[in-house]
């Protein structure tokens, strides 16, 4: 009978802790840490695969290196729940991803071990090249810094371009850096083992790197033309036994691969790296398995990628209470729909399959759907591509995501009036990703581009509309925007109908006060619109539909027959309410005592929270609607009470 082996992840408070534990005690760590993870995000819910993807990756690294000295950066952020509670925060482990509780991602407010912020991808060896060539500059001018840089790059972040850009310009610039690739897809990976491991050892440790330099010394002595005969084929003899070759190529000193659970390989060969002495940029692949170590996330990792709560014995999911179907399956059968009467009508998506709903679509049309991997750039030029052949892209990004092909929207598409369809899921307020995956400022980005054609959707009926309604624009870009989560549960359509560009609705009239809603604040307008009607001020509802063109029929008649307008949207500055304030100003309805007041996004980032406690931070719930036209007409909303009934003609 084995003996029973004392707890050790309770003698770990911070990494410095276990840095002398043996290679024994490390592995059971591990084990500890991995069941830690596990029972932390049955809890709390979060991004579960990857986490236990790199348990012995995140003991390896610091059990060796001098962290938070040495700087560690993970891309992207949600691999990095281990490192959390190794660092000082396993005592808040719990509250992850929960209302004043720890963020899903790095965050450099949240622990000195987090000197980078990521919740988007590919990021690290640019953040980490910076900080390397700053610490070489400081070392320049006698400010003796030996301190390593470490990027843990993985769960398919290396296939975005910038990775590329970074790597490109690590190794022109020759500083040195360590960028460790978490190769969980296997991919570009040939087999794994002891030779691999030993090769790995060999080529890392200090004497081969100084036998290596000497020759390169060596070589710089001979004409031009053989010194670089003889670099290459050292890098080529090294690429026969490794692989790696593109990564020399790019300037790197490749290593691997080796197994990333297994102490016995990694230990020493981060050793090797840690001493290695102006040996310039190396990478380090290491292969690891999504779900390592939990066999429900180990046969099923698409869907223990992000899961909610969880049953730790069982591995199943907790089940939300039917509901309303989610905008995104909303809009992936109304898309599905459409093309089935259009064969011209192709999806494209930037490695969110499921997230975008558009997995189903692949099934269906597997021809006319097509994942490029976290490469937004390249899906956006990808779509104006094809629309100049007369196909009808649908490039289904999330609304933060799309940020990082901006570009690509301005000068690939906007300006050539090609018609991509930019479906933007995710767009407001998105609940326990936060900030960093907040969609409040698209109608901002794209309301200024000449020709943009932006609709929001009130509710899913109306989403299905809109789906329609953009495959007719063929001339010119168009975007819907949809929040995550449920629809608000009416009866869906049959087939979609073709709205009027521009043009939006009165839902109920009234004659003091107007409310002028985009997209999906529109229930709460009409629960505001209730409320002022117990209060006595009559209040007309109107679902703007379009962000852009603005339905100015519209707007000039809400102006010219009320005392207040309101316009809201779950955006920021800059979007919607702007645009309305300017035409109102151009057309000189601002002059005769109109007053209004846009209701937008406020001007902070706000916190990861459940989406609807993030709208009452924001200020843009039912109750706040109704304060702000108390406010515009001069009554104290704390006092209730009646209002006497206000009529204006401006």
């Amino acid at each position: 009978m084995s003996p029973v082996k004392t707890p050790l992840l309770d003698r770990v408070r911070y990494p410095a802790d276990l840095r002398n534990f043996s290679p024994e005690q490390l592995r059971q760590l591990a084990d500890e840490l991995r069941a830690e993870t596990i029972d932390a995000v049955s809890v709390t819910g979060g991004h579960l695969g990857s986490a236990l993807g790199v348990v012995e990756l995140t003991v390896a690294i610091h059990a060796v290196f001098d962290t938070p000295r040495d700087r560690l950066i993970w891309d992207v952020g949600h691999q990095a729940y281990p490192h959390k509670i190794l660092t000082g925060r396993r005592d808040r482990i719990r509250t992850l991803r929960q209302g004043g509780g720890l963020s899903g991602f790095t965050k450099r407010s949240e622990s000195e071990y987090d000197p980078f912020g990521a919740a988007h991808s590919s990021t690290s060896i640019s953040a980490g090249l910076g900080m390397a060539v700053a610490r070489d500059l400081k070392a320049a001018r006698g400010e003796p810094d030996d301190r390593n840089v470490i990027a843990v790059i993985g769960d398919g972040a290396m296939s975005a371009g910038m990775a590329y850009e970074a790597m490109n310009n690590a190794g022109a610039l020759h500083s040195r850096l360590v960028v460790i690739l978490n190769d969980n897809d296997m991919s570009i990976a040939p087999p794994v083992g002891a030779m691999s491991a030993y090769l790995s050892r060999l080529m890392s440790s200090r004497s081969f790197l100084s036998l290596r330099d000497l020759a390169a010394r060596m070589a710089k002595r001979f004409p031009r033309g053989i010194e670089r005969t003889a670099r290459r084929a050292e890098e080529y003899a090294r690429g026969i036994l490794t692989g790696g070759t593109l990564f020399e190529e790019l300037g790197f000193y490749y290593l691997g691969p080796i197994d990333g659970h297994n102490l016995d390989h990694l230990l020493p060969v981060l050793r090797n790296v840690r001493e290695a002495e102006e040996s310039g940029p190396i990478l380090v692949h290491a292969i690891t398995q999504k779900g390592k170590g939990y066999a429900p996330a180990e046969q099923s990792a698409d869907k223990y990628h992000g899961v909610s709560k969880f049953n730790v014995v069982t591995g199943e999911q907790a089940k939300a209470p039917p509901g309303p179907p989610s905008y995104t399956k909303v809009f992936a059968n109304a898309l599905m729909a459409q093309a089935e009467k259009d064969p011209t009508i192709v999806a494209i998506n930037a490695a969110m399959p499921s997230g975008t709903g558009l997995d189903s679509f692949a099934k269906r049309f597997p021809d006319r759907c097509f994942d490029v991997g976290i490469a937004e750039q390249h899906a956006v030029t990808f779509a104006a591509g094809m629309a100049t052949e007369g196909m009808r892209p649908y490039c289904a990004i999330y609304s933060t995501f799309l940020q990082r092909a901006y570009d690509q929207v301005v000068h690939d598409v906007a300006i050539q009036s090609l018609p991509v369809r930019f479906a933007m899921d995710r767009a407001g307020p998105v609940g326990a990703d936060g900030a960093t995956h907040s969609g409040t400022f698209d109608i901002a980005y794209l309301g200024c581009l000449p020709g943009m054609v932006i609709m929001a959707p009130s509710d899913e009926a109306e989403l299905v509309h809109m789906v329609a309604t953009s495959a007719t624009i063929d001339d010119r870009p168009s975007a819907l925007r949809y929040p995550r989560g449920e629809g608000v549960g009416v009866a869906l359509p049959t087939q979609g109908e073709i709205l009027a560009l521009g043009k939006g609705r009165v839902v109920r009239e009234g004659n003091s006060v107007a409310i002028l809603s985009l997209g999906t604040r529109l229930g709460d307008a009409l629960k505001a619109a209730d409320e002022l009607a117990a209060r006595g001020l009559s209040a007309t509802v109107a679902d703007a539909r379009f962000a852009k063109p603005l339905d100015t029929a519209l707007i000039e008649q809400l102006a010219r027959h009320h005392a207040v307008l309101i316009t809201i949207e779950e955006g920021s500055l800059g979007g919607f309410g702007s645009a309305v304030m300017h035409h109102l100003a151009w057309r000189g309805l601002l002059d005769g005592g109109l007053k209004v007041r846009p209701m937008v996004m406020p001007d902070i980032f706000i916190d990861h929270d459940s989406q609807a406690k993030q709208i009452a931070v924001a200020g843009l719930s039912a109750k706040d609607i109704v304060a702000t036209a108390l406010s515009a007409i001069g009554i104290d909303a704390a006092g209730g009470g009646q209002a006497k009934q206000v009529v204006t003609a401006v």
